[in-house]
């Protein structure tokens, strides 16, 4: 039924967006700069085209060829300044300068740097083979005759003629030539660029619309100019030159790769952009080497050990030179015993200068453990066991749909645990993409004991039951039946007919036939089951049509001029057939904001049904339609501070002259041919949009995925803050603001848009927009500092188009210090290079950790450029995965990813190098009074261990038989010592023990003594000066044992008064809750709470913000 009316006219349906097209200011530039491309539709092989060599429709994704991999691998590791140092080690350690054998270097280092490369390898390979798949798709081309054969979009060309059919995927930029439509309209999905799920509506120049068949371009011949290549998804200026007759081409006409064909039979259109021309790629950025800021100061840190270890080598050189060149004194030899009378170059007396340098290149290498591998080895051992208790986790596997974690890279681990900002997508990854009916207001009364997920969050944090849970009577509600998509609303007033018992029910029919009828949804009837499903333009639409279906109100078909319902008859109280005569549909836009249609029902009567915003429903009523209008608003305002979406609905009644003569005035409105098209057909539907009466609202919700406030006031407590980035339209980006809770009631919004004043006066003078966006800025700063005073907070909205202007470079600082000075950020009808470029400004100018967080294609460049790219493994395909360092399924994950797994991998790494989330904010764990302490520490103890084995055994009998240490057991003895501190130190560091820090810590030191025994028991050519050394001299002497005893706890007694003083009187966040644990004050919930109150960020977003706003507001006089 539906497939046979797709044939017909559309024209009823979209009385706005269709019409006549116009050339405007911007088409005069086509021919000039940046508006030279040339395309030759249906001869891509002529000499013409083929001179422009356009690019190819192959896509590379990768970071590496097979040509650039080892050097830009090789270059990435030594990026690393210790991995520098160790190559120039390994090089030296095959000269006979090296103090020690070869292998003992370079093989380590080789591993080390071999098994980066090769994950990187790893990582790049998943990437190709993603653009392996998409290059080989196939699609239908027009290789002449009227035939279309399958050809893989790698070979597809600029000027090829394309045949896309449904829930096939655009394999280049097309302009759309016609479709399975008569007037050649089409739906488009754009949920990989904009991340937006409502369905765009297209249509194709009226010139070529009627060629929907393949034979029909055997002869087809055009010219299309236009723009060249750009990023700018939401515009596009061109023209179609066919039988010598130019035609205007718009947005209107642009199919962009990547986007879904829905709900159109087919469509044919010629590619204009291919590959990396693409709007799509030209949004992408490369993909990025990202590196830990830990790891970027550990850089510094080898810097500032090198200095020490090139002064130390430097300084023993010239001593090591002076002493040389003295062991001969008038042909004399001081120190005879060395025969420097004849010796090697390396201690020649009459070349002690030569001697000296030599003596530094062998320091360098003798000194290495200033700079110790082992230390890069052992991070990426602990990194990679962090990944593995990532993937592992329990509370973050999303068992709905068998998701656990992935942590992809586990070079960002620590992180996690130092995150300031988070930029959010919306659309997948904070909702559900779905809309739910939850609640209404009819005739002054509210309807509808649904919950919405901040309800919920707020009635958690106060201890109070759901209202869902709790009727009237005190009983419980039960549902039966399973859920439906779309339709949450449970009142049993209104289910089940019995909305004819209510006061009002004339009013209810009223309210509910408007929603059945007030939308432009096309209704698919199952053959078999009779059931009705609709494909509707944005999921708010099939969400109202959806409830009208369930309250008795079922839209079951349309065509070009009528509309019919299966309506519940209050007489009756039987389902009975409607048909009522469609007029005209005055579609929705963002400056309208409502919609209406003008219908003619059965008994001949002309309405005019209307939904819309409050802002401008309540001003458009008459004075007799305002009898529910102060309890509607209340029911508004209750709605909106639980985050619901809420539409205003209104009729009033026509005579037959005021209709036509609107009609003849709509007519002439849709034939203007100029660039006041749109307002002309406005000014004509705001004359007849106007004395309604009031009938009620509706309050949707924008389904939110499950913990996700929670997740949101969990993250505003520990300090994050949080901004929007989504594609979506300024009136749902709000919306989602409110439903999320990062906007509020009451907090004051600073909106940036192109739809000031400024815009409309000057929409085609780039200046002047820029200005105005400038002028905007400068208000909302002064606004900032108004509102400073009196701590209020203030949220920023700004839209696609003048982020492009604030984002240049003389405004983009003013931008972003009035943006980090506010509560909240929402960004929207951003593209995916805009949400790119803001993600790189805030890294870059803040300085501090950004995380980024999406589901879709077009968060690619935001995951890329920010420093950690969380993918949300969703709906939207894998290209958000593919492209993440981390993969979670669900965004309640994000509390835990950060403020647990983030918080243990930052302290841990720290720790190696010798709270909660707040200490990683401030980075206090590895800042640079940590690591002198440690280095303090370390010199303390390394002078402690030196002098007291020094001073103890240099002149006392060690053996039996009276001898004195030698070189062998005084080296064995001071390692020792050194062992036990070390593994102690790190006993007394550690905050709790498990059976594995037991295995290390005890493991390491039995395992030392271990190696002594076993290491000394070989033969003397392996094992050299330490033959025996343990089982003869160290193990029988009670002095061995006694001397690393004292010194171990001589060593440790100022670390541990250090420590025992830090803990008790200055102690950080993580060990204020050991010390509550300790003392047995964990179970007492207000010292809990307490303390948890002295720990947290005071917050201006999330629901304990609304709730605190509420609970002040209720409060003050």
């Amino acid at each position: 039924m539906a497939s046979d009316w797709k044939r017909r006219s559309l024209s009823k349906i979209h009385t706005i967006s269709c019409g006549r097209p116009s050339f405007n200011g911007e088409h005069s530039q086509i021919g000039g700069p940046g508006f030279s491309r040339l395309v030759f539709c249906n001869d891509p092989q002529c000499v013409e085209a083929t001179s422009l060599n356009y690019e190819t429709n192959y896509v590379r994704t990768t970071k590496f060829t097979v040509a650039t991999f080892f050097p830009k691998a090789l270059f990435e590791q030594f990026r690393r300044v210790a991995n520098i140092y160790f190559l120039i080690c390994a090089i030296l350690s095959f000269t006979s300068l090296s103090p020690y054998s070869a292998v003992s270097t370079v093989f380590p280092f080789v591993v080390v740097v071999g098994v980066t490369m090769g994950k990187e390898l790893l990582e790049d390979w998943r990437r190709k083979r993603q653009d392996i798949e998409v290059n080989n798709r196939n699609v239908k081309v027009h290789h002449g005759g009227g035939i279309f054969d399958c050809t893989k979009w790698m070979n597809l060309k600029v000027g090829d003629i394309v045949k896309v059919e449904k829930d096939e995927f655009f394999p280049a930029d097309l302009i759309l030539l016609s479709s399975s439509y008569d007037e050649g309209l089409c739906y488009v999905e754009t949920t990989n660029l904009d991340g937006e799920t409502n369905l765009k509506l297209k249509q194709a120049l009226e010139a070529t619309s009627n060629f929907n068949e393949d034979s029909w371009f055997q002869n087809f011949r055009a010219i299309i100019r236009c723009e060249d290549p750009n990023a700018n998804l939401y515009s596009f200026v061109g023209s179609l030159e066919i039988d010598e007759q130019h035609h205007p081409l718009s947005p209107q006409q642009l199919l962009l790769r990547d986007s879904k064909l829905s709900n159109t039979d087919y469509i044919y259109g010629v590619a204009i952009f291919t590959g990396h021309d693409t709007k799509v790629i030209q949004n992408s950025t490369a993909p990025p080497s990202k590196r830990s800021k830990i790891e970027r100061r550990t850089d510094k840190l080898v810097y500032l050990l090198f200095s020490v270890l090139v002064l130390l080598s430097f300084v023993g050189s010239i001593f090591f030179g002076i002493a040389t060149r003295e062991d001969l004194e008038d042909g004399l030899m001081t120190r005879w015993y060395l025969r420097p009378d004849d010796t090697t170059i390396y201690y020649d007396p009459k070349r002690a200068a030569i001697a000296a340098v030599l003596h530094f290149l062998t320091a360098l290498m003798l000194y290495s453990y200033f700079i110790p591998i082992s230390l890069y080895v052992s991070i990426e051992i602990v990194k990679v066991l962090q990944t593995i208790f990532i993937n592992q986790d329990l509370h973050m596997y999303y068992e709905e749909g068998d998701k656990p974690a992935r942590a992809r890279t586990s070079n960002l681990n620590e992180e996690l645990g130092q995150v300031d900002t988070i930029l959010s997508d919306k659309t997948g990854t904070l909702t559900c993409n779905s809309m739910e009916f939850i609640k209404c207001s009819v005739a002054g009364t509210a309807y509808g004991r649904g919950v919405t997920e901040v309800e919920r969050s707020m009635s958690q944090r106060k201890g109070s039951p759901l209202a869902q849970d709790i009727t009237d009577e005190g009983g419980t509600i039960e549902v039966t039946g399973p859920p439906i998509k779309g339709f949450n609303f449970v009142d049993e007033r209104m289910t089940k007919g019995n909305w004819l018992n209510e006061p009002r029910s004339d009013i209810i029919q009223k309210f509910f036939r408007l929603l059945a009828i007030c939308h432009t949804a096309i209704p698919e009837v199952e053959e078999e089951t009779g059931k009705v499903s609709y494909e509707a333009e944005s999921p708010d639409e099939a969400a109202f049509v959806i409830a009208a279906r369930e309250l008795g109100f079922e839209f079951f078909e349309r065509s070009q001029t009528s509309i019919s319902l299966h309506e519940l008859d209050p007489i009756s109280g039987r389902k009975v057939e409607r048909s009522y005569k469609l007029l005209n549909v005055l579609e929705f836009s963002s400056s309208r904001k409502r919609m209406s249609v003008i219908i003619r029902d059965d008994e001949g009567k002309i309405l005019l049904l209307c939904k819309g915003a409050d802002s401008v429903m309540f001003e458009r009523l008459a004075k007799n339609g305002r009898e529910f209008e102060e309890q509607t608003k209340e029911h508004i305002q209750e709605y909106a501070a639980t985050g619901l979406r809420t539409l205003v609905l209104a009729y009033r009644e026509l005579d037959e002259d005021e209709f036509n003569e609107f009609n003849e005035a709509l007519t002439e409105a849709k034939n203007v041919v100029s660039a006041d098209r749109e307002g002309a057909i406005e000014a004509v539907a705001e004359k007849i949009e106007k004395e309604l009466i009031l009938l009620g609202a509706t309050a949707v919700e924008d389904k939110l995925q499950h913990g996700v406030p929670e997740c949101i006031d969990k993250l505003a407590q520990a300090g994050i803050k949080i901004w929007v980035l989504t594609g979506d339209k300024m009136e749902t980006a709000i919306n989602i603001g409110f439903s999320c809770s990062l906007l509020r009631e009451g907090m004051q919004q600073i909106i940036i848009n192109s739809d000031a004043s400024e815009f409309k006066a000057h929409s085609a003078i780039s200046e002047a927009s820029k200005s105005s966006v400038l002028h905007q800025i400068k208000e909302g700063t002064e606004l900032l500092t108004a509102s400073s005073d009196s701590s209020e907070a203030l949220a920023l909205i700004i839209d696609g188009k003048s982020l492009t202007y604030a984002l240049e470079d003389d405004m983009k600082d003013m931008f972003l210090e009035l943006a980090i000075h506010c509560a909240s950020v929402i960004c929207c009808r951003s593209s995916p290079k805009q949400k790119a470029l803001v993600a790189r400004l805030v890294k870059v100018k803040i300085g501090k950790t950004i995380l980024a967080i999406g589901d879709g294609a077009n968060d690619v460049g935001m995951l890329q450029e920010a420093d950690i790219g969380v993918g949300i493994s969703g709906a939207e395909g894998m290209q958000a995965v593919m492209s993440s360092d981390i993969a979670i399924a669900q965004f309640r994950f994000l509390e835990r990813l950060l403020l647990v797994h983030g918080h243990w991998c930052y302290r841990r790494i720290s720790s190696m190098f010798p709270f909660l989330y707040q200490e990683g904010i401030q980075n206090l764990l590895f800042s640079w009074w940590r690591i002198l302490g440690w280095a303090f520490n370390g010199v303390f103890s390394a002078t402690c261990i030196f002098f007291f084995c020094i001073s103890t055994t240099e002149h006392q009998a060690f053996r039996k038989g009276g001898e004195v240490v030698g070189l062998e057991i005084l080296g064995a003895t001071m390692y020792t010592c050194v062992v036990l501190v070390v593994n102690c130190q790190m006993a007394l560091s550690i905050n709790y023990f498990t059976y594995i820090q037991h295995l290390f810590i005890w493991g390491s030191i039995a395992f030392w003594y271990l190696f002594l025994l076993a290491y000394g028991a070989m033969d003397p050519y392996i094992s050299t000066t330490a033959f025996m050394v343990f089982i003869e001299a160290c193990a029988p002497s009670p002095s061995f044992w006694l001397l690393t005893f004292f010194v171990m706890v001589s060593t440790l007694i100022p670390y541990f008064i250090y420590s025992a003083i830090r803990m008790r009187f200055f102690p950080m966040c993580h060990q204020v809750i050991q010390w509550i644990s300790f003392n047995g004050q964990s179970e007492d919930p207000e010292y809990c709470h307490m303390v948890l109150q002295r720990s947290l960020t005071p917050t201006t977003v999330g629901y304990t913000a609304r709730f605190e706003a509420k609970s002040r507001s209720r409060s003050e006089p």
